[in-house]
């Protein structure tokens, strides 16, 4: 009998040597597409830039910024394959929408408050003199449900810590920890938004010239900033509901936001259109690419999932139209041609009509360690932020995200104006 040992060699499967290579290499990033320099963990080079007001308010609450800011999730907690990322919080659970049975009158709200201002007739609200961070559970409710009904609502001069609006975040739903973005250090579920930094960090190529080219053709622009009209997170089985972003660091002026309502743009189309639409469904994707285990070769491939193009808003009851541009992919039921067409259309709904959008404008605290929080509801909106200050004074956010319930349409739910007994007048169409 021989002695020479017979060595067995066991092959591994493709798609780990693939996992195994990128998780490894220094020069290979996971979700990025073709950038090449991604830090995970704090960022050196993040405190380069990092606003006074910014770094005043993470010290203030207790960040540690001691080795970098911000930190992005572990290189082997990111999700290399699609199904992986697809399997992030797929999971069933209860959810509460915290606006369905508060006080219509919002007195607890409302009476607490120096002031209430309405932007425009039906979007946009901006209350004066509360504290976000001193609201009681009634009050939260109330906010909940005003914010279903005027899209988005703005509190300036706000004294909140990354902490406290997660804290808030949770409290309107499941806050949304992305797997793999850049957040606050610590406090996994804060992201953080901060277009100086990606462009330094990341590469991210954003000039005066291209910055809202999106606006014309999403899929072949890949340039994308927040001055691209969205909707968030459109891609999970439970999309984004109530978002808070708090801006602690604020050009002089410039960067402003556009917010545009979906049950105006519900209501902005023909009743007969309008029954086309009810009940049709449409193909929703991720703003991230990941690649497909079976074929890791063939290139990022989005998440995607099938959506209500009309939805019913749990708290109003009222239909809305949800689509955006970067990320409803197509109609089912539907020819492409003829999704292409609708989809353009029902795009330019949104992004065209003025008198359903409102425009907000940031301006610094004159009390250091504060900021202006704007609070919107992402399943009735989509929003836009200009960069017209081109990065030459620093912009820096945080974001908290809340998931809300999975989406449905209640076909005897009625419009905005429908259910609030303003004009539906047709008469310029035929």
């Amino acid at each position: 009998m021989s002695n020479t040992a017979t060595l067995k060699l066991e092959a591994i499967p493709v798609d780990k040597e693939v996992e195994n290579l990128i998780r490894s290499s220094d020069k290979l990033s996971v979700g990025f597409g073709q950038t090449e320099n991604v830090n995970y963990g704090p960022d050196p080079i993040g405190l380069d830039i990092l606003p006074e007001s910014t770094r005043q308010r993470l010290v203030e609450s207790g960040i540690d910024i001691s080795k970098g800011y911000p930190s992005r999730p572990d290189k082997s907690l990111v999700p290399v394959f699609l199904d992986e990322a697809t399997a992030i919080r797929d999971d069933d659970y209860e959810y509460i929408e915290r606006g369905k049975n508060a006080d219509p009158e919002k007195k607890a709200l409302f009476g607490a408050a120096k002031e209430v201002i309405n932007l425009t007739k039906h979007v946009g609200t901006e209350i004066v003199g509360l504290q976000l961070e001193d609201l009681n559970d009634k009050q939260k409710d109330e906010l909940a449900l005003l914010v279903a009904e005027r899209v988005v609502v703005f509190f300036r001069d706000q004294k909140l810590s990354p902490q406290k609006q997660l804290e808030l975040g949770d409290y309107w739903g499941r806050a949304e920890r992305h797997p793999q973005t850049s957040q606050v250090n610590g406090v996994p579920g804060v992201s953080v938004i901060w277009v100086d930094y990606y462009r330094k960090s990341y590469g991210l190529n954003l000039t005066f010239k291209n910055n809202a080219l999106g606006n014309w053709d999403a899929t072949k622009h890949t340039v994308r900033g927040p001055q691209v009209w969205h909707t968030d997170l459109v891609h999970e089985k439970r999309p984004s509901g109530i978002t808070h972003l708090h801006l602690d660091a604020i050009p002089n002026v410039g960067g402003d936001t556009s917010w545009a309502s979906g049950y105006a743009a519900y209501d902005k189309l023909s009743e007969s259109f309008k029954k086309f639409l009810d009940g049709k469904k449409a193909v929703y994707v991720s703003a991230h690419g990941y690649l497909d285990r079976k074929n890791p070769f063939s290139g990022p491939k989005r998440i995607e999932r099938v959506h209500p193009l009309v939805r019913t808003h749990p708290a109003t009851g009222w239909k809305f139209l949800y689509v955006n541009r970067t990320m409803t992919k197509r109609i089912l039921g539907v020819s492409s041609v003829e999704s292409d067409l609708i989809l353009n259309y029902l795009f330019e709904v949104y992004e065209k009509n003025a008198d359903i959008q409102a425009r907000f404008k940031w301006t610094p605290s004159s009390k250091p360690g504060y900021g202006t929080s704007a609070i919107w509801d992402n399943r009735v909106s989509q929003h836009s932020a200009a960069w017209d200050h081109e990065g030459n004074e620093s912009r820096h956010g945080t974001r908290v995200t809340s998931l809300a319930e999975i989406p449905y349409f209640d076909p005897e739910s009625k419009s905005q104006r429908e259910d609030l007994g303003l004009s539906l007048d047709e008469r310029d169409f035929f």
